[in-house]
């Protein structure tokens, strides 16, 4: 029985979740609720056992120094809540950690006993795959549910892969059983430079998710990141007329499958997530906020003993390794695309094509 007496009632919440490992490529998906998080000043009041879920001989657990003191970092699964200021505030619940390794059913079970008692109206899982979509074109981002309803009232796809999956297609099917809406949106990030970070990709989700929840998120340095990133990718592709020759071929493709979409439907939207961004609305503060409050109970489960653990320091690539500051990541020539096995960030949705894959080669989302 999980019981959070520390933690408010909660306004029209949301769960928004995202795992490293095979569902993240380019870590777009967990580095999107981190800038949740971080924007939003969130604060961790749970955290999943690791002794139950995590081999760690695989995610390994790290070791840091406090003060001259040395602690561990356990890897897990960690949930906060922000709350969104404005006329009409809400809270969003973050779920961010590692794709388990063992125990899924009891994973999810667990993650959903906390969305029934925060009374979450509808969970969000953001994920990343690598396809064959250059780097030059807007990130594809696509949505889809296991519930027609939902699908049709949200304009989202109704799911029909088949295959291997991940934590993301696991919890999507655990919260459609528990009679939990659930949606997950899945951005594509180019096979050929899969290295994280990937701040296009990033990006594109949150953008994606602003237009589901009908919320303002603040980007921050987000949107300069992502042209950095793609002026890098850019100079490397050009270093190899090979991978130059192939960016053209995926651009031509993509091009032509994308004609139908120019539509008034699709500069619409666009227009509308312009206007929305200038104007926030009246007595709502550009970018929303996190609520300040005297009450020093919020978020902390009193009753129960539980403390929050320690935020993770992730380490930070090194100058010039693959991730590091300013590097997007060594640009793969195009015989070592998608095919280069489980382990390089793929998902479920990423296996060979099938007769439902568009023009551009992106398969089907999960």
């Amino acid at each position: 029985m999980i019981e959070l007496e520390g933690v408010p009632e909660l306004i029209d919440p949301v769960m928004v979740a995202a795992f490293e490992g095979w569902n993240d490529a380019g870590d777009a998906a967990s580095t999107a609720v981190a800038h949740l998080d971080r924007e939003w000043k969130g604060e961790v009041f749970a955290a999943l056992d690791a002794e139950d879920y995590y081999d760690f001989q695989v995610n390994r657990p790290t070791v840091w120094l406090d003060g001259g003191v040395r602690k561990i970092t356990w890897p897990t699964t960690r949930l906060s809540v922000v709350r969104i200021g404005g006329d009409k505030p809400r809270d969003l619940v973050l779920v961010r950690g590692i794709e388990p390794s063992m125990r899924w059913r009891s994973f999810c079970n667990e993650i959903l006993g906390f969305a029934h008692e925060l009374g979450v109206e509808m969970v969000v899982v953001l994920g990343a795959l690598l396809g064959d979509t250059p780097h030059t074109r807007p990130v594809p981002v696509s949505g889809v549910t296991s519930d027609p309803d939902l699908a049709r009232t949200m304009d989202l796809e109704e799911t029909r892969y088949e295959g291997p999956t991940g934590i993301v297609g696991i919890l999507q099917e655990a919260c459609t059983h528990a009679g939990v809406p659930a949606v997950s949106l899945w951005a594509a990030v180019p096979h050929y430079v899969s290295q994280p970070p990937n701040p296009k990709a990033t990006l594109a989700l949150l953008n994606r998710l602003e237009d589901l929840l009908g919320l303002r998120i603040p980007l921050g340095e987000l949107p300069e990141d992502a042209r950095a990133w793609q002026v890098g990718v850019d100079q490397l592709a050009a270093e190899d007329s090979e991978v130059a020759e192939y960016v053209q071929t995926l651009e031509e493709a993509r091009d032509t499958a994308e004609l139908p979409e120019a539509s008034g439907e699709a500069i619409a939207r666009e227009f509308e997530r312009y206007l929305r961004r200038r104007d926030p609305g009246p007595g709502q503060p550009p970018g929303g906020h996190a609520t300040e409050s005297g009450d020093a109970t919020y978020l902390r489960d009193t009753s129960s003993g539980r403390t929050r653990p320690p935020k993770p320091g992730r380490p930070e690539a090194g100058p010039g390794q693959p991730g590091g500051p300013g590097q997007p990541g060594p640009v793969r020539p195009p015989s070592d695309g998608p095919g280069d096995g489980a382990d390089d960030g793929r998902t479920e949705d990423s296996d060979p094509r099938t007769d439902d894959d568009g023009p551009d080669g992106s398969p089907s989302q999960d």
